[in-house]
């Protein structure tokens, strides 16, 4: 058994898992030391500067030392940092890998859309092993991407990242104010757009089970199970019908900054990008949907994710 620690840096939040690893019968198993997530929003502004703003800098570098002060309190003997999308796209990122190595003592993993996809469904499905002979897609809807992943009980069998993120939607179209219904609308057609490109590589029409994985999805859950606060084992597993799942992603559309901000389980740092979320998820719910002319009726949240996928990279 061994002790590890992994960092998923995304564009809206930076998490932290530290676990001890075994092998089991059918592999590497996981058991939970420690999760910390802190919302530090480092993609604040690169899809339109295409570089990371200093303040957002600063916010990511006293989370890392955080939780370099976890890790060495822990004990981890070894650590991963793997870094997404806002990083993918940000040209002064190597200030951000040289500050992250001096810190944790790790050269940062800067991965392609498609190994960010083959993480997160490792880690959905640790837990969730698909049923022989059927189709799952995960999806792990993030502040600057999505990723697609269709596979089953062998693995990944197609995978796909797409710049279409909660960060970056609410950012290209209505910023810090709230939606009017024409921005809506208009953000609607972008992204139904981009899945008309995602199809060309997802088969939607194959899809046996959707499940869901990132704040975004576990928090529209949260909202669907009418929780008054978060509650992760509560959200874990949850298989929610896509009406249900669709009526709150449409209150949360309607919803005021101040309503939004009142609900016990929103994380404050997800207030201003939720309705782009959303939107999203919503947009692909209704494609899988209509692709498997009704047969897919529900959608599962998975609280293991890419975190788990990149702790489980570990095990060797």
């Amino acid at each position: 058994m061994a002790r590890v620690a992994a960092i998923d840096c995304g564009t809206n939040s930076i998490r932290l898992l530290i676990a001890d690893i075994e092998q089991g019968p059918a592999g590497p198993v996981l058991t939970d030391v420690l999760r910390q997530m802190r919302v530090v929003r480092l993609g604040q502004g690169v899809d339109a500067t295409g570089a990371f703003a200093p303040e957002a800098l600063e916010r990511t570098f006293l989370a890392i030392d955080e939780y370099a002060a976890m890790i060495k309190e822990h004990g981890a003997s070894r650590i991963r940092f793997v870094a997404t999308s806002a990083t993918r796209d940000a040209k002064n990122r190597g200030e951000f890998i040289d500050a992250v190595k001096e810190r944790l003592g790790v050269e940062p993993e800067v991965v392609a859309g498609d190994e960010e996809a083959a993480l997160s469904f490792t880690g959905a499905i640790s837990v969730a092993p698909p049923a022989p002979g059927t189709t799952v897609m995960v999806v792990d809807l993030g502040g600057g991407s999505t990723e697609f992943v269709l596979g089953g009980a062998d693995g990944p069998q197609a995978a796909l990242s797409m710049d279409m993120g909660c960060v970056r939607l609410t950012e290209r179209f209505w910023g810090q104010e709230q939606p009017t219904a024409a921005q809506i609308a208009a953000a609607r057609v972008e992204v139904n757009g981009m899945l008309d490109v995602a199809a060309r590589t997802i088969d939607f029409s194959a899809v046996d089970r959707i499940i869901g994985v990132a704040g975004t999805i576990t928090t529209l859950t949260a909202a669907a199970l009418g929780l008054q606060a978060y509650d992760s084992t509560a959200i874990h597993g949850a298989e929610l019908g896509i009406e249900k799942l669709l009526e709150g992603i449409e209150s949360m559309l309607s919803a005021d900054r101040e309503t939004r901000a009142a609900l016990g389980f929103m994380h404050p740092g997800r207030v201003d990008v939720i309705a782009a979320g959303a939107l999203i998820y919503g947009c692909i719910l209704e494609r899988v949907r209509a692709a498997t002319n009704g047969a897919i009726e529900t959608a599962t949240a998975s609280e293991h994710d890419i975190l788990d996928g990149i702790a489980l990279g570990l095990s060797g």
